[in-house]
């Protein structure tokens, strides 16, 4: 397990599934965190989990409001006085109709929560990084990234998205000692997704821990050198 004490990472979708085990397994490792999510009584669960206000913050935050965006990682610049990962976990899924059907606010609220954030914390973290002279960022994006579904205009053309802004932050600082990253899961082993798929094979599934692992190693020293890389993690499905 590598060592990230004294590390500041904001982790946004802190308060849900893969955020809140990918917040214990950062705060575990010595980091110093500042969660971000829309859901108050969420983040403070995985707050009062971690049983340490000295090295966790934590922030009810719309992330597609850029000013409460700014805000926080202005508040996390004020407790921590610089960043050094932001993980970018926040994202949703809603399965639409074609896209001739598709409503201007669901084709919107895709890409508010699954790009808009992330362009949104980017564009507030990265003057931090820049001045610190290095960090690491991950983004969520995901498998359908790769190929459009039917039914999944909207979600699909949302990650793609994800996908090919990771590629352009990478570029734009690869000379600046930051890595730019991001993963692309398969189906999460999540309550949900049980609940909502009862009959399939859960154990083709790619559990909470698999995805933690893998940025927990995208943002240690063994990968400075592995930046614009979209990681597939599928599991077995």
């Amino acid at each position: 397990m590598s060592d990230f004490t004294e590390k500041v990472i904001i982790i946004t979708g802190a308060g849900g599934n893969l955020g809140n085990v990918v917040a214990k397994h950062f705060f575990s490792c010595g980091a110093n965190l500042s969660l971000i999510d829309f859901n108050s009584k969420k983040l403070n669960d995985v707050k009062l989990s971690l049983e340490d206000d000295r090295r966790v913050m934590g922030h009810e935050v719309d992330l597609s409001d850029k000013d409460s965006v700014e805000k926080s990682i202005e508040a996390t610049i004020k407790k921590f006085k610089k960043i050094d990962i932001l993980l970018n976990i926040a994202g949703g899924f809603e399965m639409g109709p074609k896209i001739q059907d598709t409503s201007d606010a669901m084709w919107s609220n895709m890409f508010n929560l699954n790009i808009q954030s992330i362009f949104f914390t980017c564009r507030a973290s990265l003057p931090h990084m820049l001045i610190n002279q290095g960090g690491s960022i991950v983004n969520i994006s995901a498998r359908a990234a790769l190929n459009g579904k039917s039914n999944m205009g909207a979600y699909c053309a949302s990650k793609a998205a994800v996908k090919t802004l990771t590629e352009s932050l990478a570029e734009e600082n690869k000379s600046n000692n930051i890595n730019v990253n991001c993963i692309l899961p398969g189906t999460l082993d999540t309550p949900e997704n049980r609940l909502s798929m009862p009959d399939a094979d859960f154990e083709n599934w790619v559990p909470l821990s698999a995805i933690s692992n893998a940025i927990s190693f995208l943002v240690s020293d063994d990968a400075k050198f592995i930046t614009g890389a979209s990681i597939p993690v599928y599991g077995k499905s």
